[in-house]
């Protein structure tokens, strides 16, 4: 029969050795076969010393020598299986995707993750985990993106487009989505674009997409796009849905009521 590890310190050393960065109260026990008392304390002394670092009340996160004075691993070391716990679907999408693609200018000081139900947020003070509840996201187009500890799904550069637009209301205007498209829009396709488009059924966040890479200059982009909402007749709607006004010049390319006018950082 193997021996079991003399200490919670050593059996984290071990999984550490074979490039595993996470663990659940549940392993530890079962795999430690001490008392939950005993480990309650062993937890906690390791998370006083930085040795690990508690994201949910029975999930952790183990800290290298290396990270410690930052408090913490990178979130996409982990984030793959802080989902499987959690057990929801979920794709790392727009500001944290955009940046993966070279659009950082308005890097996010958190991981911004999409859901289709609400998940509570990780909020600490080395980390910040930010849930955006889509219930259509099924229907999202992802690729897996290659990390230090494996693979973890991301949303399409075009997908991340829309989603810039669908999210909108967390930044409070147009102005960070235009920064950030004004990047993200040299590494977007009009025909993958197109793609994207067929598989949004809010036609809205499609009309203040196309109108939006017009007006930061992309009109080759948005031929496609625009060909695809002709057929579906919308309505017309306002640039922000979330300003009380709503007048302003109408687009009729796009049938955007321009209520607000966005501001691009260089």
């Amino acid at each position: 029969m193997k021996k079991a590890p003399k200490s919670l310190n050593d059996w984290v050393n071990g999984l550490q050795r074979v490039g595993s960065y996470t663990f659940t109260r549940e392993k530890a026990l079962y795999e430690l076969a001490v008392e939950a008392g005993t480990l309650e304390k062993a937890l906690q002394r390791l998370n006083t010393q930085g040795r690990i670092l508690r994201l949910r009340k029975r999930f952790y996160v183990i800290v290298p020598l290396e990270y410690q004075s930052t408090g913490t691993i990178p979130a996409e070391w982990f984030i793959d299986e802080l989902m499987k716990y959690i057990g929801k679907p979920y794709y790392v999408g727009c500001l944290s995707a955009a940046a993966l693609y070279g659009a950082a200018h308005q890097r996010p000081q958190e991981m911004q993750v999409v859901v289709p139900d609400h998940v509570r947020m990780v909020d600490k003070e080395v980390v910040r985990i930010r849930f955006l509840r889509f219930a259509g996201m099924s229907g999202a187009l992802t690729q897996l993106h290659r990390t230090h500890t494996g693979d973890y799904p991301v949303s399409t550069p075009e997908w991340t487009a829309i989603d810039l637009i669908r999210f909108q209301k967390h930044y409070g205007s147009m102005d960070a989505a235009a920064s950030v498209l004004t990047e993200l829009g040299e590494v977007l396709a009009a025909e993958r674009l197109a793609v994207a488009a067929r598989c949004e059924s809010r036609s809205a966040y499609l009309q203040r997409l196309g109108w939006m890479l017009d007006f930061l200059g992309f009109k080759t982009l948005t031929g496609p796009l625009q060909a695809g909402l002709e057929g579906r007749n919308p309505s017309y709607v306002p640039l922000n849905a979330s300003l009380k006004q709503r007048s302003g010049i109408r687009d009729k390319r796009w049938r955007i009521v321009v209520n607000e006018q966005p501001e691009r950082s260089l």
